[in-house]
């Protein structure tokens, strides 16, 4: 239906293509690479291309996430070479036959190993936790630096937010959870700056990737810059008018493909359904192991009976969904190798893309647009028709994703607080899914994403703050205040023990029974920092106060 090239596979090619016209070079260079000089920084030299690591050094990536030089998959590839990346790919093929050859002394030459700023940051065991969230904005601030020839880093032209830990580098829907706090705050600044950098990321690549790395490229994440424009608005949805041409190109990036499709045809995010309705689904234009997990994808792999080709692309979706991993992307929900995250149309994408037609067509009226706020207006009711159709659940009363290749309703999870967090729900819709959240997902600690419990960290007992303010602020917009009030309480609860403790906020917490603690799966440690989880419980802080029992 579609073969045209993608843009990312052209860029791959023609280095490849360029890396063969310098092969001959290796000979000429014998004798000079036997005495070579140290590497040094080169100054002056352009930005990053597109190019990801693993395009960039073939073998030796594949050969140092082989070899297990660093602990994390991603060490590697947030490095930044000190020579021309030819150079050492020709070095490196040239020397790894000698019998005393070592790789990690080869990578320590040739490459910057990333900084973990912040890590010696230690907070005041004497603050209050909205007085730690304060302090820890400017320690998760990156600001405009120069930029590293060929190094995997997306340089970003304003101030911006990181995650913290191993997550060195903004991430797309992260950032708007930690919004909300920087929002509470009375950090405008930064509100204005992160969202500016989102903009100028759809202007250059006609998207907002996963986070501002090269192998982030090829995917999104959940599309929530419609919800990031709205934090300052000015009136009504004046403050977000600036972004209008933004919104569209995102827009056009998630229905790519859609005008050209038949029923129960698909191409890259866009899938129309047997009866005409178009929905959509993750995706990444890549199916190649992820470079910041490669070693986790590839063993993946191996467990499947399927191309491993069809194994990576869906890790791949799974990541941009965010719930990376989830028994809502498997086959069996106790073996990742299952996953099948391309097959599923999720209820929180569309419910997200709902809300960014919704906003685009309430933007074009403001400007006097009569004829695209209709348009928009109609896509959204009939992504709302649709999503009703497929994946509300009449017998169960809960929203459920929909699997389209087999035809038929998925898991249950949190996601299902989505529709009523951006409008799409109705009111008898949100009385049913406050039943079904109460009594499947609700604990003393906050609200679960799942009830299955796998061993992925995007299930039962982990419980996460972007779904609980989602919750939270759903049910209260339906009406709902004493769910939405007992999830907040219950949440505060949760971080506000831990925090007590051990004087830290963290990625996501264990929340089934019990204390509170840490929550664990996934594919590496528990992450302190933690930018989401700050952002979620200083907006709630500044809801309920600190004396929130």
């Amino acid at each position: 239906m579609h073969n045209e090239k993608s843009a990312a596979t052209e860029v791959v090619d023609s280095e490849k293509n360029r890396l063969e016209e310098f092969e001959p070079v290796e000979l000429i260079l014998d004798q000079m690479l036997d005495a070579e000089p140290e590497p040094e920084m080169i100054e002056g030299m352009p930005p990053s291309d597109a190019l990801t690591p693993a395009d960039r050094y073939l073998e030796l990536f594949e050969n140092v996430q082989t070899a297990c030089i660093f602990d994390d998959s991603k060490t590697f590839a947030d490095c930044a070479p000190k020579i021309d990346p030819l150079d050492v790919l020709i070095r490196y093929r040239r020397v790894k036959r000698h019998p005393d050859f070592d790789l990690r002394q080869f990578v320590e030459q040739y490459f910057w190993l990333p900084e973990r700023q912040g890590d010696d940051y230690v907070s005041n065991p004497g603050d209050s936790l909205k007085e730690h969230i304060d302090n820890l904005w400017p320690v998760l601030t990156r600001e405009p630096q120069d930029h590293i020839p060929w190094s995997s880093l997306l340089n970003l032209p304003q101030a911006y937010i990181v995650p913290g830990g191993r997550f060195s580098e903004t991430y797309y829907w992260d950032s708007y959870f930690t919004m909300l706090g920087l929002a509470e705050s009375g950090r405008n600044d930064l509100l204005r700056t992160m969202a500016d950098n989102f903009a100028w990321l759809i202007e250059i690549y006609g998207h907002i990737p996963n986070g501002n790395r090269t192998y982030y490229l090829s995917r999104s994440q959940p599309p929530v810059f419609a919800l990031m424009v709205e934090l300052f608005e000015e009136d009504g949805v004046r403050g977000a008018r600036r972004y209008l041409e933004h919104l569209i190109k995102e827009y056009e990036f998630w229905m790519d493909g859609a005008e050209s499709l038949t029923p129960n045809q698909a191409y890259r995010h866009a899938v129309m359904m047997p009866d005409g309705a178009l929905l959509n689904r993750y995706w990444d234009d890549r199916d190649t192991p992820r470079d910041e997990s490669w070693r986790e994808d590839v063993e993946t792999a191996k467990h499947s009976s399927r191309p491993a080709n069809e194994v990576y692309r869906d890790l791949r979706a799974g990541a941009e969904s965010g719930w990376d991993y989830s028994s809502r992307w498997l086959r069996d929900k106790d073996r990742l190798a299952s996953i099948r995250t391309t097959k599923f149309i999720p209820v929180d994408l569309n419910a997200f893309l709902y809300k960014l037609e919704s906003a685009i067509a309430n933007i074009s009226g403001v400007n006097g647009d009569r004829e695209t706020e209709a348009l928009f207006r109609q896509k959204a009711e009939d992504r709302r028709a649709a999503v009703t159709r497929y994946m509300w659940d009449e017998e169960q009363g809960c929203f459920r994703d929909y699997d389209w290749y087999r035809q038929e309703m998925a898991l249950f999870s949190a996601a299902s607080v989505v529709p009523l967090y951006v409008g799409l729900a109705s009111h008898l819709q949100a009385e049913r899914l406050a039943e079904a959240v109460r009594t499947r997902l609700l604990t003393p600690g906050g609200v679960m994403a799942t009830e299955y419990e796998t061993g992925e960290q995007w299930d039962k007992p982990n419980g996460w703050a972007p779904l609980q303010w989602m919750a939270i602020q759903g049910f209260k917009m339906y009406g709902n205040d004493a769910l939405g009030d007992e999830i907040a309480r219950n949440w505060l609860k949760t971080v506000s023990v831990f925090y007590n403790k051990n004087h830290k906020l963290i990625e996501k917490y264990h929340i089934s029974g019990g204390v509170p603690r840490e929550g664990g799966g996934g594919e590496y440690p528990l992450q302190d920092g933690f930018g989401w989880t700050n952002g979620v419980v200083r907006r709630l802080l500044g809801l309920y106060g600190e004396n929130f029992d």
